[in-house]
């Protein structure tokens, strides 16, 4: 029934267009064929339930953050249809040539078929030519309208274009499939010879050209390439780690990525990945990416990468990519390249490694989708490591711009991480307390001269999925004694099942403690690509607690099933939430501590049910202390917390967003701050949401106000002024109240001041409603309670143009990127209080 309209539209006696009687669901294609009818215009079409959706794009889509192009539904297409290239003829529905301008998958960032009901959908595209987050949005209409119309507008990201920027339509015209343009598919030109048409279908236009940079077409004209025959593997080049990045001409440096590290052997179209040491794991990552390596302009070459899902923030993401392996998901795979060892007949590894990359670069498509090329910095490596660690990332690779290939271990290639992050062998493990079959924490080993030697346990980051993975695994190969050289406390050894010491897995931790175990240890993944036997202790790297926090508390509330998951997509368990605020608490403390506190409480986690809590409840925690509100004639006792245990105490009730007041208990009726919450409606770009909150700063320090902004953790960023108690509630309330309409008359297209949902799309709320008596907003870096575990994280404002959303900073990645600031963001917010004049 999906297909009636189509059918009926065309005549198949006479257009080679595809019936569609054999169109089945694969998966998330997505094409895009330029099609040359009455007025050229892109058909843009998705995958979604078994046929093509699909919308007429009459001036082609834009790499414009923001820049919306009309979109006209139209009915839906064939699966099939996505190959087709060719001329429909005169007279027939659609009359004009056809080319598959680009294709590849989507992803949905939401439910697509609730996004498609409610008329707006949001989605990342992962081809050819186009990239990055995407959005349909349905525009409101005329009872009279024929027509259903969308607007198709590029999301802001590392995908998108300035106005400045060559237009893509114009930059690549021709088909992927064949690398011909409009007028040779009208011609009946024959396609090219393969590596000649994949080649075309990536270059920019001709006049474009003179900005390319230059490349080396021939690889025997590369100083130390050897002509001889493909190599079946070579050992790859490892990274030694360093405490901190080095610096000076010779080195250049590269993202270090958190995936599996591959290496792509391609022969005359054929594709193998192979894994670190050799293993072929070319089933394991299903036909994309191995598609997409088919169709590079090469003959041989073996191409060394590295294979990673991204999150939303842009950072790879190992558990992530885990987590799609084993739920057979392949759509959100990308293959980054860094390195070119072989190339058509000639093998590069004596070549030099700035030779070796300009003729990667040259190799890689020019756009970024499912295959990437590795970028680098000839930065200082200092400064190169500080971005990468605010940004949330790993840590970097730096190597000798002027080296060879060396396989195995060495110091030409240095790793330098922002976190302390290494694998460690699977002796044992403890089953969960909330699972009948499922893993609560994994029992770890290092090996050295003497054997393998317990470091401690890693108890959250599991995800419920491979929790009951790793307890069917384990659970098969469970001995009888330990697997080490040391003997294990009574505490140690309490509940573990030990089991052959066979599998690796990947751990993230805060410190070595003096006597050799780890510390807030998170798990991030099973490394099935590396021996357990070579697995030793690295080299240690400092310890990343925050600068001038002092001493970490510890902790005495003890947590009734530390093991229970809170969000199931990170695997942050209560046990995990507990290190996270212990070693945040200097920084969180000032901003909780002795104010009346909103809670909202998952005791299921995020997938179950959630609940506010303004007041003491029974049986709440004895560290959790009951307020007694001054203004209050009910005689309810709102809800406070004094010291660490407090905030233990909440966890353990399963606290999962903590909101104060904008006032603290020792002057109830006078704030000392005041938020404006920027929320964004449906179609707004991010860069949009930081240009308002520049807006806002400058409103509020032209009234004598010092302003300082955070990320929500959920969709927007909050700009807070720090007050002097002064002022009271209604002062408070009118002065923001006053500023957020103000700019919502100077900006009407923009900015609105009322809350009524109706007529938020397409613009920011300017929420000032938090500035009132009773009303509260969300701490810094308290977590929310959303997908990956994210928290609002306190940002610089040089810090905004580097910031890619409300949700980048998260449980997983918020230490590293604290240890890696010279400087705490709102470190003088205290001392910034001024006088409000209302």
């Amino acid at each position: 029934m999906a297909l009636e309209t189509y059918r009926q539209k065309r005549d198949f006696t006479r257009t080679r267009e595809p019936a569609g009687e054999g169109s089945q669901a694969e998966g998330h294609r997505f094409v895009v064929q330029k099609h040359d009818a009455r007025r050229l215009h892109y058909d843009f079409r998705l995958e979604l339930d078994g046929v093509l959706k699909s919308w007429a794009v009459t001036r082609g889509p834009s790499l414009i953050a923001g820049e919306r192009r009309l979109a006209v539904h139209v009915e839906d297409h064939p699966l099939d249809y996505g190959d087709f290239e060719g001329t429909i003829p005169k007279g027939q529905y659609g009359g004009g040539t056809v080319a598959v301008w680009d294709r590849g998958t989507w992803t949905p960032l939401e439910d697509a078929e609730k996004g498609l009901s409610k008329g707006h959908l949001d989605f990342e595209l992962h081809g050819e030519k186009l990239a990055g987050r995407w959005h349909l949005v349905r525009m409101k209409g005329r009872p009279s309208d024929k027509r259903d119309n969308w607007l198709l507008i590029k999301g802001d990201d590392e995908t998108a274009r300035s106005p400045t920027d060559p237009d893509i339509l114009e930059e690549q015209p021709n088909s992927v499939k064949t690398g011909r343009t409009i007028a040779e598919i009208a011609n009946g030109t024959p396609p090219a010879e393969r590596t000649k048409r994949a080649r075309k279908a990536t270059e920019p236009a001709p006049k474009t050209q003179k900005n390319a940079p230059p490349t080396v077409q021939d690889p025997q004209q590369i100083r130390g390439a050897k002509p001889g025959d493909l190599p079946a593997f070579v050992e790859p080049a490892l990274a030694t780690l360093v405490a901190r990045p080095p610096s000076g001409p010779r080195w250049i440096h590269e993202i270090k990525f958190d995936g599996y590290r591959l290496e792509a052997r391609i022969e005359q179209g054929t594709v193998r990945l192979l894994t670190r040491s050799g293993l072929d794991w070319t089933s394991k990552f299903g036909s994309a990416v191995c598609d997409a390596l088919a169709m590079l302009p090469v003959k041989t070459a073996l191409i060394d990468g590295e294979l990673v899902v991204e999150s939303r923030s842009g950072a790879s993401n190992f558990s992530a990519l885990q987590t799609d392996l084993s739920e057979d998901r392949t759509d959100r795979f990308v293959f980054y390249a860094f390195d070119l060892l072989y190339l058509d007949g000639e093998d590069l590894c004596s070549a030099t490694l700035s030779d070796r990359k300009t003729m990667l670069r040259h190799v890689m498509p020019e756009t970024p989708g499912i295959l990437r090329f590795s970028e680098d910095f000839a930065d200082d490596g200092a400064l190169v490591m500080r971005h990468a660690c605010r940004l949330g990332l790993e840590g970097i690779v730096s190597k000798q711009a002027d080296a060879p290939y060396r396989s195995g271990r060495g110091r030409i290639w240095v790793k330098s991480k922002c976190s302390a992050r290494q694998e460690f062998v699977i002796g044992g493990y403890v089953p969960s307390t909330t699972g009948r079959k499922s893993v609560g924490s994994l029992v770890l080993g290092v090996h050295d001269a003497q054997g393998l030697r317990y470091v401690g346990r890693v108890g959250t980051g599991f995800s419920a999925p491979v929790a009951d993975d790793l307890f069917r695994a384990l659970d098969a190969t469970r001995t009888t004694g330990s697997p080490f050289v040391d003997q294990l406390s009574a505490a140690e050894a309490r509940g573990v099942r030990y089991v052959r010491p066979e599998r690796v897995a990947e751990v993230e931790f805060r410190a070595w403690t003096a006597d050799g175990r780890l510390r807030h240890a998170s798990f991030h993944g099973i490394r099935d690509d590396k021996p357990a036997a070579e697995i030793v202790r690295e080299m240690p790297v400092p310890d990343i607690s925050p600068r001038r926090a002092g001493a970490e508390q510890k902790r005495t509330v003890a947590l009734t099933h530390p093991d229970r998951v809170y969000w199931p997509d990170a695997g942050v368990t209560k046990e995990g939430l507990a290190d996270y605020y212990a070693a945040m608490w200097p920084r969180i403390a000032p901003f909780i501590v002795d104010r009346p506190l909103a809670l909202l409480r998952c005791p299921e986690g995020i997938e179950g049910p959630r609940f506010f809590q303004k007041n003491a409840w029974k049986g709440m925690n004895a560290h959790i202390k009951a307020l007694d509100d001054p203004a209050s004639q009910e005689g309810e006792h709102l809800i406070g917390i004094h010291d660490l245990d407090g905030l233990m105490g909440l966890v353990q009730a399963a606290v999962l967003e903590i909101h104060p007041w904008g006032a603290s208990c020792r002057d109830w009726e006078r704030p000392d701050e005041l938020v404006m919450d920027l929320d964004p409606g449906e179609g707004v770009a991010w860069a949009q949401v930081i240009d308002a909150a520049r807006q806002v700063r400058e409103r509020l320090e032209a009234s004598g106000l010092t302003a300082f902004v955070k990320t929500s953790g959920g969709k927007g960023l909050h700009v807070v002024a720090p007050l002097k108690p002064e002022a009271d509630w209604e002062t408070a309330k009118a002065f923001s109240r006053t500023l957020a309409q103000t700019m919502a008359a100077d900006h009407p297209d923009r900015f609105i001041a009322t809350i009524t949902k109706s007529k938020r799309h397409g613009k920011i709320l300017l929420d000032y409603l938090r500035n009132q008596r009773g009303a509260t907003s969300v701490a810094p870096y308290s977590t929310r309670a959303g997908a990956g575990a994210p928290v609002s994280m306190p940002l610089g404002w040089d810090e905004l143009g580097e910031i890619t959303g409300s949700a980048q900073f998260t449980v997983g990645n918020a230490m590293a990127r604290l240890s890696s600031l010279r400087t705490d963001p709102w470190e003088g917010f205290h001392a910034a209080r001024h006088p409000l004049c209302g």
